[in-house]
Parts: structure tokens; C-alpha cells; sequence
């Protein structure tokens, strides 16, 4: 027997398989296992590069961002440079829903919204700011109801133009019940219901009220009624990125918080020589006066005090020389009209006051009387002139209480009420508000009040 071969029928191991087999059928096997070898070293794929496999590993990430990116959308789009901040953030489940989404900014500015059309979008609630780059991650269901998770970062745009607004209540200051809100702003502006919408106010106490455009520059707020007294209020402007006019936007939010005091209501009737002081809904005093000469009569109206100046110089009544003109010193002076009607001390007039109109305009108060009303007054207090021969002149003044409940509300380029409260204000239609029982002259001004000769309404009290 040679050596190294293996006899007919003798049994031969193979990798782990015992092969019977004649020597030519043996060797074949081998051979064919050898080649069979070959060819799988010759066919198997080489192994990556670390540079391969990042790059390959990338393009799997970007396909299914990209999936996800259309199952769970966001607008803007990641990437997006020019993005129109006047219209938010939107989130959209094109199959599932949307469960969370959180934004975050340069500055860790807040972005609130709301979920709506059962859960398959997500809306914020107030426009971006301008030039400010966001980071918006969503989570939310695909079709099967599995959780995934998408990504966008993009820049808002930064506008060719801007708006500034100013509000004339001072922080932590307080205001009498007739005071407005005042807002100005640095341009005008056209798209009005759209900075309305921007607007919210909370109140530690319920009021309801409306916002009315004096012109495109100047925005107020109004209570259908006097404020509460002691009320802390606390307005936002959710400005920052709302279009005020075609290509003009918001440059900032403005926040402030100011107080509403005490009740303190002023009735002066130009007929009966009286004007009768309120405090908190009780009648205080009742002094007499000396209103308007009937060449200079005092005009009628609801107003609310401007300012008080202890002295002021009152100028007036025609040229120098003339016999109407005077240039006088007068001591505690509280103003109600810009063209300069006050109350005020009148030394002078002692002996007409309770009888006799003979001011040139203003109410004449004995000098004790007076000094106790300038103490008491702050900006804002309500103060309503009845019976005169003249008619109150819009804008002389803050003249906001000129004008009924009913077109007051005209004023707002909503049409809609503004119900506010301790968790925030809501637009509501007038419509849907509970009847005003509210009397004047101590809760609310009375319709008609700046016609000349209207009815004497001091009788409350």
C-alpha cells in the first residue's frame, strides 16, 4: 500500500464529515473545496474604510431625517434663513400626531402654543421675533404609532423696517379708575387687527373692555366701565415680529404692570355752581365752584385728570393788553384739557363760587377745597362737567369716556370685547357679554355726556 494514500472504501475525514469515496472521488472533492474557497475569497466584499463607513452611516441619517421630516413636519423648514416671523411655528403629523414640541433660542427666549385638529397640529401662540435663529424639536407618532423625533433650526428674517411701541402707564405707577391704557407707535400702521391679536392684559379682579384706534399711530383701552378700584394690571404686547403694515414689523414685546387705586369721581355742575367729590362710591365733599364766564364756558364732558402742578402759569384770553388777556400764577391745579381747563384754587372768585360762572374756563374752588382735592387727585380720575352751553371736544384731553360703550367698541379693528382676568384676557363677541348695569356718574360715564347742555347727572349720592 502506498504511502500517504488511502485505500479503496477507507473512510476519510472532512472538515468534521466522514467521506467514503474512491481515490479519483476523493481528490475531486478536495479540489472542488479548494476552489469552492477560492472563489468565495475572490467574491466577498472588501471591508470599509473608517471614512466609508461615516459617509455611509451620514446618507442613512439624512434618509431618515428625511422620512421623518415628512411624517412629522415643521415650518419653517430646517435650513431656512428668511423665515417670516409674523407666522410662527407650525408642526404637523402627516399620519400620527404631534405629543411634544420644545423651542429653543439664542437669549432662552420662551415659544408657547396649542395642539389642534386632535393632536396632528401644533401652533405657536405669537409671532417670532426678527432676526433670531430657533430651534424646534417635535415628537410625535408616525402611521404604526411608533414615537419619532424630528429637528429644524432656521433664522427669521431681518425686515428693511421695524415698529416701536410705548405705552404710556409707568412701571409699578397708579392710576385713577378712567384711566386708559395708551399705546403709541413709531409708524403707522394698516394691518391693526393683526397688532390687536398681539395684545393681552391680566387683571388681578374681572374687566371687561375694549381696544379702540384713536388714529394709526395711537392704540387705547378702555373698560366698558370704570376699572375696579384696586386692580393690578399687567399688559403685553406680543409685538416682536407682527407685520403692522406690509413689510413693517415689530421690533420688541412690551411688558408693564401698573395699579388702578383708590375710586375718586368729580361731578361739577355748571348750573347748581357745585361739583361734588366721591371717594370709593361715598360722597366725600360738596363745594361750591365758579365754572366758565358764558363767554368761556367750561365744555361738557366725562374727562379724566391729565397732570396737577402747584404753581402752574395760566396765559390767556387774547393779546397782551387786550381786555380779556390774563397771565397768572394759580396754585393747585389739576388739569382735565390739553387747551388748559383745570381745577384749581381761586382766591379771587371766593365770592362767586356756589353762585356766579365767572372763570375764564375753569372750575374755581375755594383755596382750603382745593389743596384737599389736588392732594387726592392722580392721573386718571374721572371728571364730568354737566349742563354747559359748550360741547366737550374730542382728543382735548383723555376723552376716551366721550363715547358709549357701543361705539367705543367700533373703534377696535376686531369688533370684538376683551374679557379679562386673573389667567389672561380672551376676545369675545359683544354679543356674548351679560348686560351693563353699571351707573353713572360713579361706575361709568354717562351716554351723551359732552353734548352741550346735557343733563345734569350729579344726583347719585
Amino acid at each position: 500500500m502506498r504511502t500517504g494514500m488511502h485505500s479503496a472504501g477507507f473512510p476519510m475525514s472532512k472538515g468534521g464529515i466522514t467521506v467514503r469515496g474512491t481515490p479519483r472521488t476523493l481528490l475531486s472533492i478536495v479540489a472542488a473545496a479548494a476552489i469552492g474557497l477560492l472563489a468565495a475569497a475572490c467574491s466577498s466584499t472588501p471591508p470599509q474604510t473608517p471614512a466609508q463607513a461615516s459617509a455611509s452611516a451620514s446618507v442613512s441619517a439624512s434618509a431618515r431625517a428625511s422620512l421623518l421630516a415628512t411624517e412629522l413636519k415643521i415650518t419653517p423648514a430646517n435650513g431656512s434663513h428668511d423665515a417670516n416671523p409674523a407666522k410662527g411655528i407650525t408642526v404637523t403629523a402627516t399620519k400620527g400626531t404631534v405629543s411634544q414640541v420644545t423651542v429653543t433660542s439664542p437669549g432662552g427666549t420662551t415659544v408657547t402654543g396649542t395642539l389642534r385638529d386632535g393632536g396632528r397640529v401644533w401652533h405657536s401662540t405669537w409671532t417670532l421675533g426678527v432676526s433670531k435663529s430657533y430651534t424646534v424639536t417635535a415628537t410625535g407618532t408616525d402611521g404604526s404609532g411608533q414615537k419619532i423625533t424630528t429637528t429644524s433650526t432656521f433664522r427669521t428674517l431681518t425686515p428693511s423696517s421695524v415698529f416701536h411701541t410705548e405705552i404710556y402707564e409707568g412701571s409699578g405707577q397708579t392710576y385713577g379708575v378712567g384711566m386708559p391704557i395708551m399705546l403709541i407707535f413709531s409708524q403707522p400702521i394698516t394691518n391693526r387687527a393683526a397688532v390687536e391679536r398681539s395684545l393681552s392684559l391680566t387683571t388681578s379682579k374681572p374687566v371687561t373692555g375694549s381696544w379702540y384706534w384713536d388714529d394709526s399711530t395711537h392704540l387705547d383701552f378702555r373698560p366698558r366701565d370704570y376699572w375696579p378700584a384696586y386692580t393690578t394690571v399687567s399688559f403685553t404686547g406680543h409685538l416682536a415680529g407682527v407685520e403692522g403694515a406690509k413689510g413693517v414689523y415689530g421690533a420688541a414685546d412690551l411688558t408693564q404692570t401698573f395699579d388702578i387705586g383708590r375710586s375718586l369721581i368729580a361731578v361739577a355742575s355748571t348750573t347748581t355752581h357745585k361739583t361734588q367729590i366721591y371717594k370709593d362710591g361715598k360722597l366725600l365733599y360738596n363745594w361750591p365752584i365758579s365754572t366758565g364766564r358764558p363767554s368761556l364756558p367750561t365744555p361738557d364732558g366725562t374727562y379724566v385728570s391729565v397732570e396737577k402742578q402747584n404753581p402752574v402759569r395760566m396765559i390767556g384770553g387774547g393779546a397782551p393788553g387786550s381786555a380779556g388777556y390774563y397771565n397768572e400764577l394759580v396754585n393747585y391745579a389739576v388739569r382735565f384739557t390739553f387747551s388748559g381747563d383745570y381745577y384749581h384754587s381761586a382766591p379771587w372768585s371766593v365770592i362767586d363760587q356756589g353762585t356766579t360762572n365767572v372763570s375764564h374756563g375753569c372750575v374755581n374752588l375755594p383755596p382750603e377745597d382745593a389743596v384737599t382735592y389736588y392732594n387726592l387727585s392722580i392721573p386718571g380720575d374721572p371728571i364730568t362737567v354737566t349742563a354747559s352751553t359748550a360741547a366737550g371736544k374730542w382728543d382735548d384731553g383723555w376723552t376716551e369716556w366721550f363715547l358709549p360703550w357701543s361705539k367705543y367698541l367700533h373703534g377696535s379693528a376686531l369688533d370684538l370685547a376683551v374679557e379679562a382676568g386673573p389667567q389672561g384676557s380672551q376676545f369675545v363677541p359683544p354679543s356674548a357679554l351679560p348686560a351693563d348695569t353699571a351707573a353713572a356718574p360713579l361706575l361709568t360715564s354717562a351716554a351723551g355726556n359732552y353734548f352741550a347742555g346735557s343733563a345734569n347727572i350729579a344726583t347719585a349720592g
